[in-house]
């Protein structure tokens, strides 16, 4: 199985580095550009096996792979 994880900063966390990049490109003749978020995208392959195999990718999401109290992460299943 191969899943995706986004994580993203929290819509309250002020994300610095979006901001920069919006600025960049609004210097860079794009000047629509209104707001920019910059977070992580990671593509994990798990064998099959365990059917508790989605809540230990939450744990690892949680614990490992963001910080739950600045970022947000999503899980989206590629195939079954």
């Amino acid at each position: 199985m191969k899943v995706k994880v986004l994580v993203t900063p929290k819509a309250a966390v002020l994300d610095p580095q979006g901001a920069a990049v919006r600025d960049a490109m609004q210097h860079l003749g794009m000047p629509e550009v209104e707001s920019v978020r910059i977070g992580k995208y990671l593509e994990i392959e798990v064998g099959a096996g365990s059917a508790d195999v989605e809540s230990r990718l939450h744990g690892l999401c949680r614990d490992l792979l963001s910080n739950p109290v600045i970022e947000d992460y999503e899980i989206q299943p590629t195939n079954l």
